[in-house]
């Protein structure tokens, strides 16, 4: 009974923290948003893509829209990935309302914005103390807007350009495991960019639970194995007025809830995420593990 208070505990701090293996938005290990600092199987290969609703975009956009991706685990130490995200023409550029696509094209997906992602282990979880946890640092879009230094350079609205996922991330995550009922990750990171759409300097918060129950051969025991659950709460994202210009004053934090089911021994696997536990966003990652 001591043990199932606990466990019962354990997941309340899980609903209440808000904010797994593949970020609905960038295509690398981590939240929904929020990075971790979990890594894949050395040499796990994935693809996959989503529908993004607007509310999940970095900054948030007028519209809903799609991205796809490929990310390998190329050590057990270093992932590496690439984004390819879609955009609207729009009738203002952001910047200085001036026209820069065709009228004819507006309202369709004209442009894509291609990026960059890595991640690096320099701690593994355990490996002084079995209480110490993982570190990870880790870039998003590295190289994007390179001519104006992505997102360590503070890029004003007349330098504008693609690089919307721009950001660099410490991670630091711990695992603890309930023997038969499952494993509950804990997450923090800081997360930075100087983008003039989207600055950031904050912290972020998360925790998953993966249900690991003891098997009977009961069918529902394996559906339900297949589940992870997963909150964040991480900085607000700039928002777009109607009139396509950047709103510096959005929300300062914003609680996103998830999960992601795996099928087929995690081949495929299923991501859904509630951005402000209201917005919906879904896709579908197929991994493979070449090692």
């Amino acid at each position: 009974m001591k043990k199932v208070r606990r466990a019962g505990l354990l997941l309340f701090v899980l609903c209440m923290s808000q904010a797994v293996e593949a970020q609905i938005n960038y295509g690398t290990t981590g939240l929904m948003n929020m990075p971790t600092a979990d890594m894949q199987r050395d040499k796990t290969f994935m693809v996959g893509g989503n529908w993004l609703n607007r509310h999940a975009t970095v900054p948030r956009w007028w519209y809903d829209t799609w991205n796809y991706y490929i990310n390998i685990t190329i050590f057990p130490w270093l992932e590496a990935g690439y984004l390819c995200t879609g955009h609207k023409a729009v009738p203002t550029d952001y910047g200085n309302n001036s026209g820069f696509w065709i009228p004819s094209t507006y309202g369709k997906f004209t442009n894509q914005d291609r990026s960059f992602h890595f991640r690096l282990r320099v701690w593994k979880e355990g490996w002084w103390k079995c209480w110490t946890p993982q570190i990870v640092i880790g870039a998003n879009d590295v190289i994007g807007d390179s001519a104006h230094g992505g997102s360590l350079s503070g890029q004003s609205e007349q330098g504008y350009g693609n690089g919307f996922w721009n950001r660099y991330y410490l991670a630091i995550t711990k695992h603890i495991c309930l023997e038969n009922i499952g494993t509950l990750g804990g997450h923090i990171s800081w997360i930075y960019s100087r983008r003039f759409d989207n600055r950031m300097n904050n912290l972020a918060v998360g925790a998953n639970f993966r249900f690991g129950l003891k098997e009977n051969g009961a069918l529902m025991l394996r559906i339900i194995n297949g589940v992870n659950l997963m909150g964040e709460i991480v900085p607000g994202y700039t928002d777009v007025r109607s009139d396509l210009t950047f709103n510096p004053d959005g929300p300062r934090y914003q609680v996103n809830i998830g999960m992601e089911y795996h099928f087929w021994k995690d081949y495929i696997n299923a991501v859904v995420e509630l951005s402000r536990c209201r917005y919906f966003s879904g896709g579908l990652v197929f991994r493979v593990h070449l090692k």
